[in-house]
C-alpha cells in the first residue's frame, strides 16, 4: 500500500455555486420554521416554491448568503432566522468545508401554522 500525498500536493476541489445553492437551499427548507407558499402566475396556481437563495464564492472558501423564505406565523421570527442560520452554516462547513460569511435572509412571507390554528367552519 502506498503513502497518499500530502493534500496540498493532490489538486484541488472546486465546488460549483450551484451546488452551494442546493445546499443552502436544503439546509433552510429542513428547518422547522420554515414553509412552502403558493405560487401563482396570473392567478393560476404553478405549484408551490421553498426557499430560494443566491451565492457569492471568495477566494478565502467564504460564502455570502441572500436567502428568502416563507415563515411560520404566528412565531418569533429573529429565532427562526437564527436557526436557519446555523442550519446553512453547518451544513456548508460540513459538507464542503467553506464558512459562511455573510448572511442576508429576506422574509418574503408568513404562513400560518397549520397545527397551531384552530378549525373553523366556513358558512356558506
Amino acid at each position: 500500500m502506498s503513502a497518499l500525498t500530502e493534500p496540498d500536493d493532490r489538486g484541488s476541489l472546486d465546488i460549483d455555486p450551484a451546488v452551494l445553492k442546493k445546499i443552502v437551499e436544503y439546509a433552510a427548507d429542513t428547518a422547522p420554521a420554515t414553509r412552502h407558499r403558493a405560487r401563482t402566475v396570473a392567478g393560476l396556481g404553478m405549484g408551490e416554491t421553498g426557499p430560494s437563495a443566491r451565492i457569492t464564492t471568495h477566494a478565502d472558501e467564504e460564502v455570502d448568503v441572500r436567502l428568502r423564505v416563507t415563515l411560520v406565523y404566528p412565531g418569533p421570527v429573529r429565532a427562526a432566522v437564527a436557526e436557519v442560520r446555523e442550519r446553512v452554516a453547518a451544513d456548508l462547513r460540513r459538507m464542503t468545508g467553506r464558512r459562511l460569511r455573510r448572511f442576508t435572509v429576506e422574509v418574503g412571507a408568513l404562513q400560518a401554522d397549520r397545527a397551531a390554528a384552530p378549525e373553523t367552519t366556513r358558512v356558506h
